[in-house]
């Protein structure tokens, strides 16, 4: 028998007759990786862990810990989702059945809709499916196969499907048990992989996602190898409707979206508060970085935009009006204009790097269907920066941007990740000046010793981009941060310096942010925080709270004082009894409360309570003032 061999990922070399299956090589490498094994990449490609190995050939072996081992786990128990709805309902017909993010879903046509009554009796009918540990079987059919096979099943959809494959598609079906489904696989190796399966909701969804076709029942759900991971899930999951910022921004009295501007959010005083210290945070921190702060216009002329590439490749997202007949559009975006203060003097090599910094308000048109609270939203501040530099400065002004949202997320208590988006399919520019700016982001981010994924074809149109995704307590990642590297605006604008030789020459510019959106990055701290922002942050950094009507006036002297140091406080007077008084503020999460009485007034003290820590005790007036003002200079979270 003829030998081959196999590169593993951690490069080592191991050698097997041909034929050997990649489930008989995981067990040769561990009997624990063989356990856990759902998937392999064999020569850069996903397979069956069934597959054979006929020829030397680098692999991989990936598990639920790997993203795409997780894909693989959910699409395969959206499998016996649909396997379970036809043993219950079998006049059902098939849609399709994706992984999406943290779970599956799977579409189907169904005489009536579903029922939450349904869903428990489907997922008792896959959990049977799971436990008779059926193998995931794959077979390759002609295109005359395929469809003779569906049509006798009943399946129009999947008949649909296999007509629009191009005329050379391999097709495969994969069958367990008694339910075939056409798929191009991989799965995993048995349904017993699917330990812990739990269908969340029921929702409608066109076939096809057009509102053209009939709507379908889709059933989403989730699914993991071990119970204790799907509770932990489950938890989040609860644990974020607890955090949802919509509904703590309405009871906080933050910010508020009216029915008379879907997606345009109102903020209220206290959420202005909140705005206001990261805007002053960011201008601070900007101005440390050598930043000019600049505002553009809201609403140009459709020559920019046409000029910039906006009209042509980014149109369906942008509003417009007329002003005396003539087109002019909302910007999407605030780099032209950033642009157009670049172009309003000349610039010698000696000016740089030029960055030029923005809180811009930017207008996107989104699908009424998508807006959700300040996460996503129609119009939201961009704070935007734009960077002027020489070809020799991008490395260096790459780094300093990179340091600099490094510092930003610090401040929050942020971990995150990297992401190298490549050129998208509908994009300006040829392939020499992509690699030449890919490759720039690429050395910058290995200078910095920076772990990063590659994303391949979802740069912006102009250039390639690095994205940071920043993690919530939860685990929950949110994309904020990015930096964009570009070759071609300062080409369409004609962007010019003089040089050390007296001629013209091309700029390079980067286009980056830190927050992303203010608006969402309000979002996104109310619900890391759960409402109870760090105390620099908070409308109201401590309440005052009288005992008795005749400590008022020295709660007033108190508060007086802590204004005069630049702390926002609040005076609660009223005639209530002190518990109440403190379980109202609590409620409003306001991260000190002060109770003062007759005592307090003879000591000059305050009786201290924080947030989330309960009784203090007494303390010095003075010694309080200088806590709180030093937690807020420093940022404490």
């Amino acid at each position: 028998m003829a030998k081959i061999k196999i590169s593993l990922k951690d490069g080592s070399i191991r050698e097997y007759e041909a034929g050997t299956t990649i489930t008989d090589i995981a067990g040769d490498i561990s009997p624990r990786l063989a356990k856990n094994a759902l998937v392999a990449r064999l020569n850069g490609k996903l397979v069956d862990m069934s597959r054979p190995v006929n020829e030397d050939s680098t692999l991989e072996i990936l598990t639920f810990d790997d993203e795409e081992g997780r894909e693989v786990f959910r699409h395969s128990s959206s499998h016996v989702l649909a396997q379970a709805v036809k043993h219950l309902f079998p006049e059902t017909k098939l849609g399709i059945g994706p992984a999406i993010a943290d779970g599956y879903y799977y579409d189907f046509d169904v005489k009536e809709n579903f029922t939450p009554e349904d869903l428990e009796k489907i997922e008792k009918e896959m959990e049977k499916i799971v436990q008779q540990d059926l193998p995931f079987e794959r077979s390759e059919l002609s295109r005359e196969e395929a469809l003779k096979l569906f049509n006798e099943m009943g399946e129009p959809y999947k008949v649909e499907l296999i007509n629009d494959l191009p005329e050379d598609a391999v097709i495969s079906c994969y069958k367990q048990g008694d339910f075939v489904d056409l798929c191009a696989g991989p799965h995993v190796p048995s349904t017993g992989k699917l330990k812990a399966i739990k269908l969340m909701s029921l929702a409608g969804a066109y076939w096809r996602g057009s509102e053209k076709n009939k709507m379908l029942q889709r059933i989403y759900g989730t699914s993991f190898p071990k119970k204790s991971l799907l509770d932990e899930y489950l938890f989040r999951l609860e644990e974020a409707k607890k955090r949802d910022h919509r509904k703590l921004g309405a009871e906080l009295d933050l910010f508020s979206i009216q029915e008379e501007g879907p997606g345009f959010p109102f903020f209220h005083p206290k959420g202005m508060i909140v705005r206001n210290e990261l805007e002053k945070f960011w201008r601070e921190q900007h101005e440390k970085a050598g930043y000019q702060e600049i505002r553009t216009p809201i609403i140009l002329n459709r020559s920019l935009w046409e000029q910039s590439g906006h009209w042509d490749h980014y149109r369906e997202n942008m509003y417009f009006t007329k002003i005396d007949d003539i087109d002019f559009a909302v910007k999407p975006m605030n780099c032209p204009g950033s642009i157009l203060v670049y172009k309003t003097r000349l610039h010698s090599y000696r000016d740089f790097p030029i960055r030029l910094a923005e809180l811009g308000l930017v207008h996107r048109h989104e699908m009424s269907g998508v807006l959700h609270g300040l996460m996503r939203v129609r119009c939201f501040t961009q704070d935007d920066a734009h960077i002027f530099m020489l070809p020799s400065q991008i490395k260096d002004e790459i780094i300093k941007v990179i340091d600099l949202i490094d510092n930003f997320y610090k401040v929050f208590g942020f971990k995150y990740h990297v992401e190298l988006s490549t050129k998208p399919e509908k994009a300006m520019g040829s392939d020499e000046i992509w690699d030449l700016a890919t490759n720039a982001l690429k050395e910058a981010l290995a200078a910095k010793g920076m772990d990063f994924k590659i994303n391949e074809g979802d740069g912006a149109f102009y250039g390639p981009k690095i994205d940071f995704h920043l993690m919530d307590c939860l685990g929950r990642t949110w994309q904020c941060g990015t930096i964009q590297l570009d070759f071609l605006m300062p080409e369409k604008f004609d962007l010019t310096y003089v040089g050390e030789d007296g001629q013209k020459h091309r700029p390079v510019m980067i286009h980056r942010v830190v927050f992303g959106s203010i608006e969402r990055f309000i979002g996104i701290l109310i619900e890391h925080f759960a409402g109870a922002l760090p105390v620099w942050l908070s409308p109201v950094q401590a309440k005052i709270m009288t005992v008795t009507d005749r400590s008022k006036q020295y709660a007033e002297k108190v508060a007086d004082w802590l204004k005069e140091k630049g702390v926002r406080v609040e005076v609660d007077a009223r005639n209530e009894k002190i518990g109440y008084k403190i379980r109202e503020a609590q409620v409003e999460k306001v991260p000190y409360m002060l109770v003062v009485g007759d005592k307090e007034m003879e000591n000059g003290t305050v009786a201290v309570r924080k947030r989330g820590e309960g009784d203090k005790g007494a303390v010095n007036a003075d010694d309080f003032v200088a806590l709180i003002t030093k937690e807020i200079k420093e940022k404490v979270r």
